[in-house]
């Protein structure tokens, strides 16, 4: 089902490694010309085309865009205890892993008057994308909103599509955890013309338009944020999810098989990679996920997944070797499975997962952590959702009339230096009164009493 890339015996350089890795390209490319169609029509039409969206991709007409409060309600009074109860664990272990994001204002006294004042500022509004469509995530319910809320975001608006099996209301267990988070501003529409509907604001149902939008969704959801960025901010792509096992012969097959298909039942365009110095293991690896495969509830998604040009087995020379495979590729979720995993050496991945007992699944509910995580290469220069998604570091300067007088010479010949005089002409025009004053004291004190008289 996975095919093999054989890498032993050969020396790559990083932009080598990167041509190789597997990534379902043409995918992407496709769901960007479709998504920028999408958000176009309702940046242009409104509800009118989030309406035209939920009957041609949800098979839903006529349905409440905007979620009554009450359908909130009612979910939150009819949601399985079990349930609740898991959700409101992660919401605890979310919230104290989401704190300590937060940095503390600092204050730097650079000279006696002068000051440099860091703080954190949130963004005011945020739309937050839950998908809905082959599963139903209220952990993603969780893992937007919580690090939105210690962050200290005001308003938070909610999306995720609307269901064909509920009558055209969203998920009642994603409304539940919308419920049990406080969230009153849902919505019912969902891929990348919900991402449109934040960016661009529909006033005919009045939506208006946020600061923020994130959220994870498949290759439309991360090419609508590639399309409205600038004109809203979004977090790091969480498209298509991918999971990246580095293993050797110590690795217990049966659990990285297991692993490879949990990510695999995600999406047909689910990445699931094996990167190993074992051929004995990359059997067994394969092997097993022919069993285990065939038996699981999504079997025929999981075989798209990973029979499609996004997985593969790799086979290399050495943990090195593998570790430059792995810092190429970048992978949304990493998982370790060695007998000395040093996780500082991978450095480009959203999340490390290290033994094996750290699955990718734990991170997916109750490890603390966030799941919302950059996909396709981004983690080389993104991070994963977090408080700080929703914070801007803002500077205060404060400097009294003594401290600028210290650096006022300093600063006139910078602004000399870049030919804009008028730069340091502002600086010296608040000592002008000052020192014209002085000069005046100065003149009337050399003149002598005679001259005073006369004054």
């Amino acid at each position: 089902m996975l095919r093999t890339i054989d890498l032993r015996g050969r020396t790559l350089t990083p932009s080598e490694l990167l041509a190789i890795v597997p990534r379902a390209t043409a995918a992407r490319e496709e769901a960007q010309h479709a998504a920028a169609r999408l958000v176009a029509d309702v940046a242009r039409e409104g509800e009118r085309a989030l309406r035209a969206q939920a009957e041609q991709f949800d098979r839903t007409v006529g349905h409440d865009i905007r979620v009554p409060q009450e359908h909130i309600d009612d979910a939150v009074a009819t949601l399985d205890p079990p349930v609740r109860a898991a959700l409101e664990e992660a919401i605890a272990r979310v919230r104290i892993a989401s704190a300590a994001q937060v940095p503390p204002p600092a204050t730097t006294e650079l000279a006696p008057g002068a000051r440099v004042i860091q703080r954190w500022q949130p963004v005011r509004r945020v739309g937050v994308y839950v998908p809905g469509g082959k599963a139903v995530y209220p952990s993603s319910v969780v893992m937007n909103v919580v690090p939105a809320q210690v962050a200290g975001v005001t308003e938070i608006a909610l999306a995720t599509p609307p269901q064909h099996e509920h009558g055209g209301r969203a998920h009642p267990v994603i409304l539940a955890a919308a419920g049990l988070l406080g969230v009153t501003e849902v919505y019912a529409m969902g891929g990348a013309g919900a991402i449109g509907a934040f960016a661009h604001g529909v006033p005919g149902m009045g939506l208006d338009r946020v600061d923020v939008v994130t959220g994870p969704g498949n290759n439309f959801v991360a090419a609508a944020k590639r399309v409205v960025a600038g004109l809203v901010g979004t977090d790091a792509e969480a498209g298509a999810t991918e999971i990246l096992i580095v293993a050797d012969e110590a690795a217990d097959p049966r659990l990285v098989s297991a692993d490879l298909i949990s990510q695999a039942e995600h999406d047909e365009q689910a990445s699931a990679v094996l990167v190993t110095t074992s051929p004995q293991l990359a059997d067994s690896v394969a092997a097993d996920i022919a069993d285990r495969a065939a038996r699981t509830r999504h079997a025929e998604r999981i075989a798209a997944a990973l029979s499609g040009p996004q997985s593969a087995i790799v086979l290399v020379d050495d943990i090195a070797a593998a570790t430059d495979f792995s810092n190429a590729y970048a992978p949304e979720h990493l998982e370790l499975h060695l007998a000395d995993p040093r996780p500082e050496d991978f450095i480009h991945a959203g999340a490390v997962f290290v033994g094996p007992d750290s699955p990718v699944s734990l991170g997916d509910y109750l490890a603390g952590s966030n799941h919302v995580l950059p996909t396709g290469g981004q983690a080389r220069y993104a991070s994963g959702l977090s408080a700080a998604t929703f914070l801007r570091p803002q500077q205060v300067i404060e400097y009294d009339h003594e401290a600028l007088a210290r650096v006022r010479d300093e600063i006139v010949v910078l602004a000399d230096a870049e030919a804009l005089p008028a730069h340091g002409e502002a600086i010296t025009a608040r000592f002008e009164s000052s020192e014209s004053d002085s000069e005046s004291a100065d003149a009337s004190a050399s003149a002598g009493p005679a001259a005073a008289r006369r004054a």
